[in-house]
């Protein structure tokens, strides 16, 4: 698995040149953050290089009940056309510290859905690759999950191990990021983990990190809503449901694994 990761991590680099650089200090916290580019309706008007490379990555394409039925480019996937685009699936990964804090993440300004928006630790979608098409115990999604922590925020996978992982639930949801040009619509495994690790976040995929408290969330969210910047769509939802009841309990996840139900929101 370990070696699995470090060729995709090697073709990343390669491909994209994502990884080269990690300039953004644990400094810069969110709530630092001001409303540029803040928008739910801000998408660039021409597109990142490095990530319209990305579109080109193949997601795995299932039916309303999760049953894989072929694949398509990040592209197709995430173009929003007559109030929808094609249900992929997904992963949500909410990283908790030793002090029982929540890592959040403030998405670059670059990216192609929802730049700008504060989000859960990391988001982002298995790909049709060896390994990550099985869906069995969340299995896939939890290697795409580690594969993503390395690209996004720098984490070693050997700091996240698969057993670290709690797959939770399912989540279908839909939302459009700019109105007309580019959406979500996911099968979101939602996935919990309990580490404490280094970071070193990517400046084309993050703009920002924070650790919260649990008492601290609310006024957190209210503030950057007060300056501007917006909750990702899907972090919302989580944060409006499910949430806090999982915070509360981290030292008993097991009792919220349901790996049958499909929460239609």
């Amino acid at each position: 698995m370990e070696s699995m990761i470090a060729s995709l991590l090697r073709g990343f680099r390669t491909t994209s040149g994502i990884l080269a650089s990690r300039q953004m200090s644990m400094s810069t916290p969110i709530g630092e953050a001001r409303r540029a580019a803040s928008s739910l309706h801000s998408v660039p008007a021409a597109l990142d290089r490095q990530q319209e490379l990305l579109l080109d990555e193949m997601c795995l394409l299932v039916d309303e009940n999760d049953r894989q039925v072929g694949a398509a480019t990040k592209r197709r996937c995430h173009q929003w056309s007559d109030g929808s685009c094609p249900l992929h699936r997904a992963f949500s990964v909410f990283l908790f510290d030793s002090r029982d804090r929540l890592l959040l993440q403030r998405r670059s300004d670059v990216k192609i859905t929802f730049p700008g928006n504060v989000t859960n630790t990391c988001c982002s979608h298995p790909l049709a690759v060896p390994g990550e098409t099985e869906a069995e115990g969340g299995r896939g999604v939890i290697r795409a999950a580690r594969r993503r922590l390395a690209i996004e925020l720098g984490i070693d996978p050997k700091q996240v191990p698969t057993s670290a992982f709690h797959y939770l639930t399912r989540m279908h949801y839909k939302a459009a990021s700019d109105g007309g040009v580019w959406g979500e619509h996911e099968m979101d495994y939602i996935l919990v983990v309990r580490a404490d690790v280094d970071l070193a976040p990517n400046p084309n995929e993050v703009k920002a990190v924070d650790y919260v408290a649990r008492h601290e969330l609310t006024g957190f969210l209210a503030r950057l809503r007060a300056d501007g910047v917006l909750p990702t769509p899907w972090f919302q939802l989580i944060s409006d449901t499910w949430l806090m009841r999982w915070w509360e309990n981290l030292d008993s996840l097991a009792q919220f694994e349901d790996h049958q139900t499909i929460h239609r929101l």
